[in-house]
């Protein structure tokens, strides 16, 4: 379903450019960290680009037609919405709109739950969960059918290192099997563990990006956000 095209993209409201102009192409395989200060648009981008978001101007265009990329790609956001019910329903739920029989859902749902250290919690109400426990959760329920792309909004945001270390592994994973990863992320060194190349955002636009934004920055921008310094 790659490459997808970013051409010309803009997010406009009340007045105010959230986000654009906008040219991208993410193709191949790895994992994109989308960077960039607080309100540069990272969230805005990612929601674009999953096509949850209403485009002002631009477009985006798959490799295949939009009605498919949409049944194979998922999206994790921030604060996980956990639906009213078990660990076990939360993951089979997304197998069973896709049609699955109820028992081969459960039997997944059940393999997913141990693989993400939730085997002992299946019939536990997911609002009862840690917030590390749901953020895991809400990753298996967005893996459990095997996306080709997944984007991330900054999946670790206020996790303790266990939690950030145990779905850092689960990310790398799925990263090194095939599924193309987008994640905006805050935290630098997550950034440098897991990208294997990266976009670098500033005032709502692409200021940077490549396999060697993290290593090698071609901007003072770039260079002084990297080391910490105030970037407007």
């Amino acid at each position: 379903m790659l490459p997808l095209r970013v051409t010309g993209a803009m997010v406009r409201r009340r007045g105010k450019t959230l986000l654009g102009p906008i040219d991208l192409e993410l193709a191949g395989t790895g994992l994109t960290v989308v960077i960039g200060p607080n309100g540069s648009g990272k969230t805005t981008l990612l929601r674009v680009m999953h096509g949850i978001e209403r485009l002002t101007a631009g477009q985006i265009a798959w490799a295949v037609p939009m009605a498919e990329a949409r049944q194979r790609q998922a999206y994790v956001f921030q604060q996980p919405t956990m639906l009213r019910r078990s660990v076990a329903d939360n993951l089979a739920f997304p197998l069973r709109l896709s049609g699955q029989p109820q028992a081969q859902a459960r039997e997944t749902a059940a393999e997913w739950a141990c693989r993400i250290g939730l085997g002992d919690a299946l019939d536990r109400p997911a609002l009862r969960l840690s917030g590390g426990e749901r953020q895991k959760l809400a990753l298996a329920r967005a893996l459990i059918r095997s996306p080709k792309v997944l984007f991330l909004d900054e999946p670790c945001a206020n996790l303790d290192g266990r939690a950030t270390r145990d779905i850092e592994a689960l990310l790398v994973e799925v990263r090194d099997t095939g599924t193309r990863i987008v994640l905006a992320t805050h935290d630098m060194g997550q950034a440098r563990r897991l990208a294997t190349e990266g976009v670098f955002l500033r005032s709502g636009q692409v200021w940077e990006s490549g396999t060697t934004l993290l290593t090698a920055p071609q901007t003072p921008e770039l260079a002084a956000f990297l080391k910490g310094d105030i970037v407007l």
